[in-house]
């Protein structure tokens, strides 16, 4: 009875979009761009997105050049927009924004275009190239309307994205941290604490900073050990003093004992050799 019921509702459902779509693809045949964008106006407001662009979409081209492009245009976007579909609508304002510069609309284009990019950035596990361009969109925003009611949530979005960005440098070296890659390890840590001053990581990379310099002389040839404890115990002493009360100086302690030892038996063990 169950399997039944579920077996009429989905054919009620399919009937119901095949009508919709019917309909939709009548109003386009019927030739008449006034009657299209009349339709398409009160889907829009019914918020049937999805059908509203289609019509749009078929009337588009007859308005092109008159001054009712620039609201096609605009509701065409946006319904993209209320639909989810970040990457079309995102097209479709930056488009709006270069062609009508001085739409009445323009403010609420730029918004959600920039909106767009910000639901479209990814996780940090992943590429953040379009983090970057959500940064950029946004910034832009805030500096062109910095009276904007949204001004707040602008500002909240644009420090999620840049913790996402500095999650994804301090993620990528510790992978090479990880995989026991140590030197590139160093090199990542630093470039990201350059680029992230403030990063809410920095106390975890400069303290894998620290063992992986500890770890990098552990491995070496005899011949580079020696600078290479040393280059560890700047890190150490540099961590120490920026977080002197961290739980983790003991076991960096532990390591730079190890490193002093070995450093002071290399100069006895130079020292008797030059004698």
């Amino acid at each position: 009875m169950k399997r039944q019921t579920r077996y009429i509702a989905t054919l009620v459902v399919s009937v119901l979009v095949i009508v919709s779509c019917s309909t939709v693809s009548k109003i386009i045949k019927s030739g008449d761009p006034q009657y299209a964008y009349e339709q398409a106006l009160e889907l829009y407001n019914e918020e049937k997105w999805d059908k509203a662009s289609s019509l749009f979409e078929a009337c588009r081209h007859i308005y092109v050049g008159s001054p009712r492009e620039d609201s096609l245009t605009f509701y065409n976007a946006h319904c993209k927009f209320k639909d989810r579909k970040w990457s079309e609508a995102s097209s479709l304002f930056d488009e709006h924004r270069r062609k009508f510069s001085r739409s009445p609309f323009i403010e609420d284009v730029e918004g959600m275009y920039a909106l767009c990019y910000f639901y479209m950035s990814p996780s940090h596990e992943r590429d953040q190239s379009i983090t970057t361009e959500a940064i950029i969109a946004i910034t832009e925003f805030m500096s062109r309307y910095p009276n904007s009611r949204y001004y707040n949530e602008f500002q909240s979005m644009l420090d999620q994205l840049s913790l996402r960005l500095q999650e994804k440098s301090y993620m990528n070296a510790y992978t090479y941290y990880k995989i026991g890659r140590y030197k590139s390890a160093i090199v990542a840590f630093k470039n990201a604490m350059k680029e992230y001053p403030d990063s809410p990581f920095r106390e975890d990379m400069m303290y894998y900073t620290t063992v992986a310099a500890y770890r990098l002389a552990e491995n070496s040839i005899d011949s580079k050990q020696l600078d290479r404890y040393l280059a560890m115990l700047d890190h150490y002493y540099t961590f120490l003093g920026d977080y002197p009360e961290s739980p983790r100086t003991k076991e960096l302690e532990r390591l730079a004992t190890h490193a002093r030892n070995f450093i002071d038996k290399s100069r006895s063990t130079e020292g008797d050799a030059t004698y």
